[in-house]
């Protein structure tokens, strides 16, 4: 290991290169190194033409993170997951000023892994019928990017998708702190994402391996477990000035994001009154004694308040995608991170829990819908989200719910005498004849018979054999005038059409 500075370091990548990034949004993301290496190429015009890997989309929705080599010529392709916070980059992958991709976070989490241990790929069912499918658009970003790095492959008559490996030829990371070996650890890191398999992939891919730290310590300081990189995968440490090491975009570290706590002396705050009240009232129902729980980002993190103002948060565990067990998942560009988790592990471990079934109920954001039950989170209205973890979570979850207001774009909604009103219709409709883009397959939930209702501020709507089905009307809401005129598929009407409880 040799401590570098981090233009030395950057000056080790050569043009053409396949670099993975970690990071979650500005978790354990390695800022310091992204700058120098954008700034390296403005000046000298190296390393170009550079191929990005990345999971979590690491950016604050301007200009920090990964927003930084959307530059002409720095990079040739982009391979991603989550895409929402970068952008600049997602722009240059629209236009078509790059190759780009769009991979579930998990698979690419996975796939780092499966690079490592020398495997052709990952195989999974996760992605059937979806726009990752190459039969549908192969995760591919624009008509400029041409090469299949998914594939439809049989084996015992099933169908699954093939996510090919690639050699991994730079490594860039972020830890606390580095001892003279090169061992590197994460004393006030709120993660540990996939850096592991990061550090294994390029490693073993013949790369380098670069991470950025905040000091050097000395040897024989710390017990042998705390250490998450070992220093035999580490090429080059560079130190990181203290203002581009912070916990993450939103702010320092905070003692409660690596600590065991009393969640009941967190302060939270309330969920005000209004459609996102009432839809996540109505989805904290779904949640039983025990259950293992998700809850994706934007209004299924309401549903954590709602928990513990109702005294029964501790009937769940909540999980987050990044590596936590427990605790309270933040919000904003906290996302991601949570106060006083019980465990903190590996993001790729979490996606093969998630894969493999491990989830009971799985709580996810929703842009479109259409009657076939397909789902679209990810690239709608010319602007790229990316699927991020979605996929993953909602592959294998024993229940899937969708929560979202029933339409978008201004919509106003009271609660009077226990019965909801309509002020103001929204101006977009959510429930459309087809999806601009398949996150989640309608049709491979049916074929698995799995669980699936949307619960909008209206009502409750099952994904049956037939279609998607009314199955609970909130009081106050009339099918023919409040939900008819606004859906763009027939719907199916339950015959014992239940009351949904609004509170």
């Amino acid at each position: 290991m040799k401590i570098l500075s981090a233009h030395e370091a950057i000056n080790l990548i050569k043009n053409g290169d396949t670099v993975a990034i970690g990071g979650f949004l500005g978790a354990v993301h390695p800022e310091y190194l992204v700058d120098v290496l954008a700034e390296t190429f403005v000046e000298n015009g190296t390393p170009n033409k550079l191929n990005l890997v990345f999971t979590a989309g690491q950016g604050d929705g301007y200009d920090r993170g990964l927003n930084r080599l959307a530059i002409p010529g720095l990079l040739r392709r982009a391979v991603g997951g989550h895409w929402n916070l970068i952008p600049k980059l997602a722009k240059m992958a629209l236009d078509g000023e790059i190759e780009g991709y769009n991979l579930p976070l998990g698979v690419i989490c996975q796939l780092f892994r499966e690079i490592a241990a020398g495997n052709p790929g990952r195989i999974t069912s996760l992605g059937i019928n979806t726009f990752v499918d190459p039969r549908l658009e192969g995760g591919k970003l624009n008509a400029n990017t041409k090469e299949d790095l998914v594939e439809v492959i049989n084996i015992n008559g099933e169908e699954y998708l093939w996510y090919r490996s690639f050699p991994i030829n730079v490594g860039i990371l972020r830890g606390t702190c580095a001892d003279r070996f090169g061992n590197i650890y994460f004393d006030h890191e709120p993660i540990y994402a996939e850096t592991l398999a990061i550090a294994e992939a390029a490693h073993n891919s013949g790369g380098i391996v670069i991470v950025q730290v905040e000091e050097i310590i000395e040897n024989y300081q710390r017990p042998p477990r705390s250490v998450l990189i070992p220093g035999i995968l580490v090429d080059a440490v560079v130190i990181a000035p203290s203002e581009y090491h912070r916990c993450n975009f939103a702010g320092p570290y905070e003692e409660s994001f690596t600590t065991q706590g009393d969640l009941s002396k967190l302060e939270l705050n309330p969920v005000p009154a209004g459609w996102r009240r009432i839809i996540a009232e109505r989805a904290l129902l779904e949640i039983d004694n025990g259950d293992v729980v998700n809850l994706g980002i934007g209004l299924p993190e309401q549903i954590a308040p709602l928990a513990r103002e109702h005294g029964v948060f501790d009937r769940m565990t909540l999980t987050v995608e990044s590596g936590l067990i427990g605790g309270i998942p933040c919000s904003g560009q906290n996302f991601g991170l949570s106060r006083h988790p019980q465990a903190i592990f590996d993001q790729n471990y979490i996606f093969d829990f998630y894969d493999g079934g491990g989830l009971d109920v799985a709580f996810l954001g929703m842009a479109e819908c259409d009657g076939n039950g397909n789902v679209n989170v990810s690239r709608f209205n010319g602007r790229l989200a990316g699927v991020g973890g979605f996929m993953n979570i909602a592959h294998r979850a024993k229940e899937v719910v969708f929560t979202g207001s029933f339409t978008a774009g201004g919509l106003e909604v009271a609660v009077e005498n226990g019965k909801v009103r309509i002020l103001k219709e929204g101006k977009i409709a959510k429930f459309v004849k087809q999806v601009q883009q398949v996150s989640f397959s309608g049709d491979f939930a049916r074929k698995h018979k799995k669980k699936v209702k949307f619960i909008t501020e209206r009502g409750v709507f099952d994904l049956l054999e037939d279609g998607l089905t009314l199955t609970e009307l909130a009081p106050g809401i009339n099918i023919e005038k409040d939900i008819l005129p606004h859906i763009d598929f027939s719907i199916n009407v339950a015959g014992d059409l239940k009351v949904m409880p609004v509170f």
